[in-house]
């Protein structure tokens, strides 16, 4: 045998890798969907007791500050600082705020207009991108009711009440769940709404024993219906799909709850040791004033006239004086740790200055609007589920409307537009003086649909383009024909 083949044979025994034992692991998950989205609502509610009750009794919540309880003698007030429900309502604000209507083209267009106006649709879509983003999702309801309204009723269902039924990923029916009590015994109601099809199950008590819908008279007069089944008198809306719950839809507090725990025990704390560092006075027995009606000794106010009362120094060349001692107290150090906790509970989900929070003071518009990038991106998101879940609730509903006059829905709702206005833009007055320069590579036409986007209809910017011309004395004359240059 060669040098070098002995040399690689040895290598390779030596190199002989052998595979790593499979290996099992068993995590056990704090909460199910449901357990989750309570406690996301808790969050968004901002109640320090109700947070403090549900910490205590999870199990596996140890270390946590709503979990932690204080020696006795020795207790902190909790605080709360209500940061979730806060960034909850500044994005569902701007997300209904910027909401410039949706609107249905074709013959069918007034129907639609008319539901509209029936509906708060502002109201109902603010109400669904707030439960969207504290519970990860939801659906919008169709609903028929000639007690209520000739026109479809619109309704929206937060998740927590909502199953999807998926096939092959898509989503091919919508479970809606509602709780009537009839006394102190639960009954409820499941609305299954599918593809030319919607049923009602009613279930009796914590077992779940089906009964027939005229066991209660809120459902007595429900009855299975059966429609064309190229649409469907639902859709469901999120922004993102969870990881932890497949099918399902992620909330922005995945992941933030044990930063929000720990922004409230740094604010607690902060308060906690400013109420410890207030200032004590030490003062003399026979300097303490006195009650002028009986003389004795006035005791000490916990508000205005807090002191500690001491003997009197009888020593000689004593002199009996007032004494205030204070405690060192590092105020910077909380506000530092307060802040690195609060960009850790914001981080990914809004700017500061969305919030009124002021970073740093800079009075550029430019550096104005880099602030507010991650809101843009958030709100970027949150647009594009509700463009997708309001073209399909405005389609279900005129659907539904002409299903239920017996009138042809082919063609019903084919081209849907949602409308939402701009966010951190420039200024008007800005986009007048930039658009206005004459050196602007843009065309008028460009110019106008730029400044007016989608306030204002293509009529409108086609008057105002030749208007601009007009003023400008551009004349936009007919091309003559050769025949008419002969003559002339």
């Amino acid at each position: 045998m060669k040098a070098g083949d002995y040399i690689r044979d040895k290598l390779r025994s030596f190199l002989r890798l052998e595979p790593a034992d499979r290996l099992a692991f068993s995590v056990k998950e704090e909460l199910d969907f449901a357990g989750t989205a309570y406690m996301h609502k808790l969050w968004y509610r901002g109640n320090a007791g109700e947070l403090a009750q549900f910490y205590e009794e999870m199990p596996d919540a140890n270390g946590r500050f709503w979990h932690s309880s204080a020696t006795a003698g020795l207790e902190i007030r909790r605080i709360h600082t209500g940061i979730p429900k806060i960034i909850v309502n500044k994005l569902a604000g701007i997300a209904a705020g910027d909401f410039n209507g949706v609107t249905v083209s074709g013959s069918n267009a007034h129907i639609w207009e008319e539901i509209v106006r029936e509906n708060n649709i502002r109201a109902l879509i603010q109400q669904a991108v707030t439960d969207m983003l504290v519970v990860g999702d939801g659906a919008f309801k169709v609903s028929l009711d000639p007690e209520i309204s000739d026109l479809p009723v619109l309704e929206w269902y937060s998740g927590e009440d909502v199953e999807f039924v998926r096939r092959r990923g898509r989503i091919r029916e919508i479970v809606f769940s509602t709780v009537y009590y009839a006394g102190n015994v639960p009954f409820v109601l499941e609305e299954r709404y599918g593809f030319g099809y919607v049923r009602y199950e009613l279930f009796r008590g914590a077992e779940r024993r089906s009964v027939p819908l005229n066991s209660l008279e809120e459902t007595a007069r429900l009855t299975d219906v059966q429609f064309d089944s190229s649409f469907m008198m639902a859709c469901a809306m999120m922004m993102h799909p969870s990881e932890q719950f497949r099918g399902r839809g992620q909330s922005i507090f995945d992941g933030k709850t044990d930063t929000f725990d720990a922004l409230d025990e740094t604010y607690s704390q902060w308060l906690q040791a400013q109420r410890q560092s207030r200032p004590t006075t030490y003062m003399p027995d026979r300097l303490i004033p006195r009650d002028p009606r009986n003389g004795r000794l006035m005791k000490p106010n916990s508000f205005d006239n807090r002191f500690v009362k001491l003997n009197s120094n009888v020593t000689e060349g004593a002199q009996d004086k007032v004494t205030v001692e204070q405690p060192v107290f590092p105020a910077e150090a909380y506000n530092s740790t307060y802040i690195t906790a609060l960009d850790l509970a914001l981080q990914g989900v809004i700017s500061p200055s969305t919030l009124g929070i002021d970073v740093k003071k800079l009075d550029n518009a430019e550096a104005q609007r880099e602030k507010e990038k991650t809101t843009l991106y958030t709100r970027a998101d949150i647009i594009e589920a509700l463009t997708g879940a309001l073209r399909e609730l405005a389609r279900s509903a005129v659907m539904a409307y002409l299903t239920k006059n017996q009138e042809p829905i082919s063609g019903a709702a084919d081209s849907v537009d949602v409308k939402f206005g701009g966010y951190a833009n420039p200024s008007f007055e800005a986009q007048i003086e930039t658009l206005s320069n004459p050196n602007a590579p843009m065309s008028i036409e460009a110019k106008v649909d730029e400044l007016w986007g989608d306030s204002k209809d293509d009529d409108w910017k086609q008057d105002e383009v030749a208007r601009i011309k007009e003023q400008s004395g551009v004349a936009e004359l007919d091309e003559p024909s050769f025949g008419s240059i002969l003559n002339g």
